[in-house]
């Protein structure tokens, strides 16, 4: 029988539908439910249970109107949601190394249901593998304001769930076969950015000795910035911005509200930096658990002995245009007025045009945005801390031919199906450019075992950044073989545009 005994109680999984080697165990709670009278409150431990839990299903998403293929959609009154899933090899011999795993999502949807995640490959390789659920949108990161006749409400709700998550793993993982001592921490995206600033916050120090950071975001709040964005979104629930009434508003109308306001700034041109891409949500420099964006955090030391694996997709932004949530920037207007709302010099502007002789406006506009969001921000994360004296390992994501030869983008998410092994999902197609061939299956076993080798010795298979590098052997390029090293595209793409982001500086953002 594939039951596991924890501290709250005995739970029993099932084996993996692909690798009958591999148990699944999933929906199981780390920490109890955070509504009614603990809304907006710290997570706390599960209660405990008698007998053996059924954990043969995903436990609920966090409360977000999104509905992704081939993973649960919420619905009012579902409040179990801090829970996990666990993939470990049946017949492990213990003691093996622990990958947690963070979704990304902007802050506001997304679950560990999603089949992007499916960890059985990863098990198969010897990794025990751990994805989460955590509160997201204003139940995570909304801030909460004061009330004289009670304690503060913490901020950063979300982040403070998933080090209750690496909490229950310290003390229950074991049980699975997993060393509490041999933690990576992984995520992508709004997930990325959740682990570099678990990374630099001492509450969580102790909790992983490794980190994976794919596409980090560039959003990080002050509580100013933070406060502003709860006066609107109480301002659309039609309730006070104050704590009795926020707590008076069910999370459904908050989750609508957030919708309304994000649409809103997408129909406003002038609505300054919000346009081009609303997400109004992320963590926030409440003076508790976080004092500084992580870049700057990771610069100043506070990444202390925390491993680095940090990567990036070359196009990254090109999937939020080819899926409709940002701004179409189709004239040289525009990408003046995009540039001036986000401090861009005219110099980094001019420089991504030359590069692209041939593009249209909108493909310079998705390259600058890729560096500004994501790419940019990413790379500055491992030299920040390499310069720092940490040990970090940087990546790039540039495979751009499906197994016909035809184009595809090396956009946002394209890179996790690979590291995950999960190219076979049908719901991954549209991110990969249709099933895999032979080329893309060999390439996922590459990034498969990078990944594993990271989290089980702390070499990914390439050696680590010394301070700044942004091309040559210090940094993996991942692509195909029948792509080979230098192929799908000109020196300046390949490397990011890394040189023009060095003379301009990088403007750190809000949500």
């Amino acid at each position: 029988m594939d039951v596991f005994t924890t501290k709250s109680g005995a739970v029993r999984g099932r084996r993996a539908a692909r690798d009958h080697g591999i148990v699944v165990v999933r929906g199981l709670p780390y920490a109890a439910p955070r509504f009614g009278a603990f809304r907006f409150r710290e997570p706390r431990p599960p209660d405990p249970w008698d007998g053996v839990r059924d954990c043969s299903a995903f436990g609920p998403v966090a409360p977000q109107s999104a509905e992704l293929p081939g993973a649960p959609v919420w619905s009012p009154g579902d409040e179990d949601i801090l829970t996990l899933n666990i993939w470990t090899p049946a017949d492990g011999p213990g003691d093996l190394p622990v990958l947690v795993w963070i979704h990304g999502g902007a802050y506001v949807f997304g679950s560990s249901a999603q089949p992007d995640f499916d960890g059985t490959a990863l098990a198969a390789e010897g990794l025990v593998v751990v994805t989460l659920n955590s509160r997201l949108g204003f139940e995570g990161f909304g801030h909460v304001p004061d009330a004289d006749d009670s304690a503060a409400l913490p901020g950063n709700r979300g982040l403070l769930d998933q080090i209750a998550a690496l909490e229950w793993v310290r003390d229950n993982i074991a049980a699975f076969g997993g060393s509490p001592d041999r933690v990576t921490l992984a995520g992508q995206s709004s997930g990325a950015t959740s682990v570099a600033c678990l990374a630099v916050a001492d509450r969580a120090r102790g909790l992983f000795r490794r980190a994976v950071l794919h596409s980090a975001v560039n959003a990080f709040a002050t509580q100013e910035q933070a406060a502003r964005t709860t006066a609107e979104v109480a301002a659309e629930a039609g309730v006070p911005a104050t704590r009795a009434g926020l707590l008076a508003a069910p999370p459904e109308a908050l989750v609508a509200a957030t919708d309304r306001v994000c649409a809103r700034y997408a129909r406003d041109p002038a609505a300054g930096q919000r346009h081009y891409d609303p997400a109004i949500y992320g963590p926030v420099a409440d003076g508790v658990l976080l004092t500084a964006d992580p870049l700057e955090a990771l610069a100043a030391g506070a990444g202390g002995a925390v491993e680095l694996l940090v990567c990036h997709t070359t196009e990254e932004y090109w999937l939020l245009d080819a899926v409709g949530s940002s701004a179409k920037i189709t004239t040289e207007e525009q990408l003046a007025v995009f540039a001036a709302d986000f401090g861009l010099p005219a110099s980094l502007v001019e420089g991504h045009r030359e590069r692209l002789p041939d593009a249209p406006v909108l493909d310079v506009h998705l390259a600058l945005h890729s560096g500004l969001l994501f790419a940019e921000y990413s790379a500055r994360l491992a030299e920040a801390h390499a310069r720092a004296g940490g040990r970090a390992f940087l990546a790039r994501f540039d495979r751009r031919r499906d197994r016909t030869g035809r184009r595809v983008r090396a956009w946002h998410c394209a890179d996790i199906p690979f590291a995950f092994g999960n190219l076979h999902e049908e719901s991954v197609h549209f991110l990969v450019g249709g099933p895999p061939g032979e080329a893309d299956e060999e390439l996922s076993r590459r990034m498969t075992g990078a990944w594993t080798e990271f989290a089980a010795h702390g070499d990914p298979g390439w050696e680590p950044l010394d301070g700044s590098a942004g091309s040559g052997a210090a940094v993996r390029v991942w692509r195909t073989a029948a792509e080979g090293p230098a192929a799908g595209a000109a020196s300046g793409e390949r490397d990011g545009f890394r040189d023009l982001w060095r003379t301009a500086g990088l403007p750190l953002l809000a949500p």
